[in-house]
């Protein structure tokens, strides 16, 4: 890990231990694994792909303690879930990521992110008009790469 990832690693360990104790779950060395994983890899990821990694790397960890831990880490809001399109869910972390959308190549499955700041002003004119806190938004824009036609 590098150490800027290493400090952010240790907030966001700290994060989940507080979560976990406040909700009277258990603080095992496998949710730490996984969430190091998670904290240590860029980009998107799924379930299946995360418990591979993690089996490679000789951690004994079941796909219930993968899925369970997801949940968790979902619920304390350290990732994001996304849906593609596709029926596989898609995971991020989310701790100091910074806000962006997303495109999706059909043809090839390439995802890509983007952020454009025209769009927060778009959320914050929709939060003032309707009176509300927008607290998060998704925005995937879904076509064919032109290059493989």
């Amino acid at each position: 890990m590098k150490t800027i990832d290493k400090i952010t690693y240790e907030t966001v360990k700290k994060i989940f231990t507080e979560y976990l104790f406040k909700n009277g779950h258990r603080k095992t060395p496998e949710r730490f694994a996984i969430l190091k994983e998670i904290y240590s890899t860029n980009g998107h990821f799924d379930v299946e792909k995360l418990h591979t990694k993690l089996t490679d790397k000789k951690y004994m960890v079941s796909r219930a303690t993968v899925y369970n831990t997801i949940e968790l880490l979902l619920k304390s809001k350290l990732i994001i879930k996304h849906q593609f399109g596709n029926n596989s869910s898609q995971f991020e972390r989310s701790y100091k990521y910074s806000q962006h959308d997303h495109v999706l190549c059909l043809d090839t499955g390439e995802l890509l992110e983007f952020c454009d700041p025209r769009i927060h002003e778009i959320q914050e004119s929709i939060a003032k008009i309707y009176n509300m806190e927008i607290t998060h938004h998704s925005l995937t824009f879904y076509g064919r790469c032109k290059d493989n036609k």
